[in-house]
């Protein structure tokens, strides 16, 4: 049976950091939940928002959350409509879950991703997108793998589907790659995410690694 490690949790503190950035000995659980919550509700909100990662920052009296994204004017809206009312959303999941920080500041950091291609997460969504709209898988996975290559910085890539694929009856995966992924190397800058598509005929999960180098 293969043993399965994250990349990302792999590298903590090598070439990548804690998505969650705080500590309280008292309210930790609390506290974690609220995070998972958090960005479980972001997430599915900014579905189509091509969301790469979100922090939490938290300090006494403020909670302050960061989200990366490759669409940023899909977030703010309109006179930065879009990001009040995110953070009343933000506002009512930590009143509901702790009564301690019911007063906390919510702050909201919109920060744009600058080479989305090279990013997993945001073409993991991407992938799932097109396969939700029927779109070929095969077909899906190479445009994708053809943009990853052609980012600044990528020196491989891999793609992995699985699922019931194109609506067969038993499913499968489908796995591409090119050039190199030392999964290794704990110093190889190596970003990696997971999403899934919902289909008439069931979910199919796409996982994506993206190498972009070592670190020294």
């Amino acid at each position: 049976m293969g043993q399965k490690v994250n990349p990302v949790v792999f590298r903590i503190g090598h070439t990548d950091d804690w998505k969650s950035r705080w500590y309280n000995k008292k309210s930790y659980k609390n506290f974690l939940k609220q995070d998972v919550k958090i960005r479980d509700f972001l997430t599915q909100k900014l579905l189509r928002a091509g969301v790469d990662r979100i922090d939490i920052e938290r300090s006494a009296n403020a909670v302050n959350i960061v989200i990366k994204t490759a669409r940023p004017g899909i977030i703010i809206g309109r006179g930065g409509s879009g990001v009040e009312q995110l953070r009343e959303d933000v506002k009512k999941i930590i009143k509901k879950e702790s009564t301690t920080l019911a007063k906390a500041e919510v702050r909201l950091e919109i920060e744009e991703v600058k080479f989305p291609e090279s990013r997993a997460a945001i073409m993991a969504q991407g992938i799932a997108e097109q396969i939700e709209k029927r779109i070929s898988y095969r077909r899906a996975m190479k445009q994708a793998m053809a943009k990853i290559l052609q980012s600044k910085g990528v020196e491989g890539a891999k793609i992995l589907t699985k699922g019931r694929l194109d609506g067969a009856e038993i499913a499968r995966e489908e796995k591409m790659a090119k050039g190199k992924i030392p999964l290794q190397t704990l110093r190889a800058n190596i970003d990696y995410a997971q999403a899934t598509a919902y289909t008439t005929y069931g979910t199919v999960g796409i996982k994506v690694w993206v190498y972009k180098g070592d670190v020294f």
